[in-house]
C-alpha cells in the first residue's frame, strides 16, 4: 500500500450517473502500477468529507503511468468528485485490496458484473485475454441508458452479452436470465452470427463476478457446482485496508475482511 498523489488527466460522464476518470502518475509512483492486479481498488480522500471512497481500478497502463477508474454518483462525495477537472489533484491510497487469482488460469473464462461491479471485470478482461483465454462477458445494467464499456470489451475479442431490467436494451431481466441463455445455446440467437458460429460457445470452465452480493449469490446458485469461481463484494468500508474491521464476512475459514482478505473471495469458501 501506498500514499500518493495523482493527477487527472481526464475525465468524462459516459452514463446518467456514471463517470470515469483517467489519473496520471509521475516519476517512481507510476511504478506502483506494476504491482496492480485486477479486482483491487483505489482509496481517495476528498476534501470536505472524513472517510476516503473506495473505486475498483478498472484498467491501469504501467507504460503510460496511467489508472482508470469508473464510478457512479451515489451521494455527496462522488458527486464532488464528478465536478472535479484536469489537473486537479488527488490523494489516494494503493493498490488495495486482494485482486483476481489468474495462477490457474480457465480457457473460457465467463465474467460477470453488475452495475458498479462492471468496471474491475474489464482489466481482468483485459488480462485474461492476453493470456490467451476466450472470455465470455455477461454485463447487467438497469436500462440501455445506464451501458457502458460494451464495445470496449468486444473490442478485447469478448462475446458480450448485455442484460436490461426494462428491457430496453439486450435480454429483459438479470445477469443470471444470460446465464441461462449461456446454459440452452439460446444467447446464439440474441446477437450476430449464425448458431453454427455459437454452437460450442455456451460452455465455460470458471466464473469471475463482481456485484451486489444478492447478485452473486444468484450466480452462485445458478452455475454449475464443479465450477471454480472468484467473487467480489462491494461492501461499505471506514478505513479499506483492515485496521477497523468494519467490512468482515464470514466465510468457511472464519472472519475474513472484505477491504483487505477481499474483496475477492474463492467462490468454493463463501458462507451465503
Amino acid at each position: 500500500m501506498k500514499n500518493t498523489i495523482l493527477t487527472i488527466k481526464q475525465q468524462q460522464r459516459i452514463a446518467p450517473d456514471t463517470c470515469e476518470m483517467v489519473l496520471q502518475a509521475a516519476g517512481t509512483d507510476a511504478a506502483v502500477l506494476e504491482e496492480v492486479r485486477p479486482g483491487q481498488f483505489i482509496n481517495i480522500k476528498i476534501d470536505g468529507f472524513y472517510l476516503r471512497r473506495p473505486i475498483s481500478i478498472c484498467d491501469w497502463d504501467a507504460a503510460a503511468g496511467t489508472i482508470t477508474i469508473i464510478y457512479k454518483t451515489v451521494g455527496q462525495g462522488t458527486e464532488a468528485m464528478s465536478r472535479m477537472t484536469a489537473g486537479q489533484e488527488l490523494d489516494i491510497l494503493w493498490p488495495l485490496g486482494n485482486g483476481y487469482d489468474l495462477g490457474c488460469l480457465p480457457q473460457r473464462p465467463l465474467l460477470i458484473g453488475g452495475g458498479a461491479g462492471v468496471p474491475p471485470m474489464y482489466g481482468l478482461c483485459r488480462k485474461l485475454a492476453e493470456a490467451g483465454a476466450r472470455p465470455q462477458v455477461i454485463l447487467g445494467f438497469r436500462s440501455a441508458a445506464d451501458v457502458f464499456y460494451q464495445e470496449k470489451f468486444q473490442a478485447l475479442g469478448a462475446r458480450v452479452l448485455i442484460t436490461t431490467e426494462d428491457g430496453s436494451a439486450g435480454i429483459r431481466g438479470f445477469v443470471t436470465d444470460a446465464m441461462a441463455a449461456l446454459g440452452t445455446g439460446s444467447a446464439a440467437a440474441l446477437e450476430p452470427g449464425s448458431a453454427e458460429e455459437h454452437a460450442n460457445e455456451s460452455a465455460y470452465d470458471g466464473v469471475f463476478a463482481c456485484g451486489p452480493e444478492p447478485m452473486l449469490r444468484a450466480v452462485d446458485q445458478n452455475a454449475p457446482a464443479e465450477i471454480p469461481g472468484q467473487m467480489s463484494f462491494e461492501e461499505r468500508m471506514g478505513c479499506g485496508f483492515g485496521a477497523c474491521m468494519g467490512c468482515s464476512c464470514e466465510t468457511k475459514y472464519g472472519a475474513k475482511r472484505i477491504c483487505k482478505d477481499g474483496p475477492v473471495l474463492e467462490r468454493s469458501e463463501i458462507i451465503w
